[in-house]
């Protein structure tokens, strides 16, 4: 089953998390992912989803399938309008936690993925983008 080349999950519950993970696991199928390469992805994309949803009071993934010359990888994008994160260097340091999660973190998740970026406004919410190339 071939995906749209973009798309959106709302994340706003347990079950959008457990969407959001078979929809990134198919999506790196597609895109002949290896199986280290799509469970690094699954697992960031868990990790971020998990955080949109807790510390964001839910949001939405955006996906989209993208090429860079002769490459495509898979960029996802977790954006809510929570609290935001008022220290991101702090939230961005091994072994920060804020006490839930898979203790991954944001490095953790960082550390899985070819391309990271992290924008945030307190008050007004967070948007994590990662991006994967095959």
């Amino acid at each position: 089953m071939a995906h749209e080349p973009t798309g959106t999950l709302p994340l706003q519950s347990e079950q959008h998390i457990v969407a959001t993970r078979q929809t990134v696991r198919a999506l790196c199928q597609e895109l002949k992912f290896s199986l280290v390469e799509q469970t690094k992805m699954i697992t960031a994309a868990s990790e971020l989803s998990r955080n949109t949803l807790i510390h964001g009071g839910g949001g939405r993934m955006h996906w989209s399938i993208v090429e860079g010359g002769a490459r495509r990888g898979l960029q996802l994008r977790f954006e809510d309008e929570g609290p935001g994160i008022a220290d991101i260097p702090l939230a961005m340091s091994d072994g920060y936690t804020s006490g839930s999660g898979m203790g991954l973190g944001l490095p953790g998740s960082k550390r899985l993925v070819s391309e990271f970026d992290i924008q945030s406004t307190p008050g007004k919410g967070t948007c994590v983008s990662i991006l994967k190339w095959k």
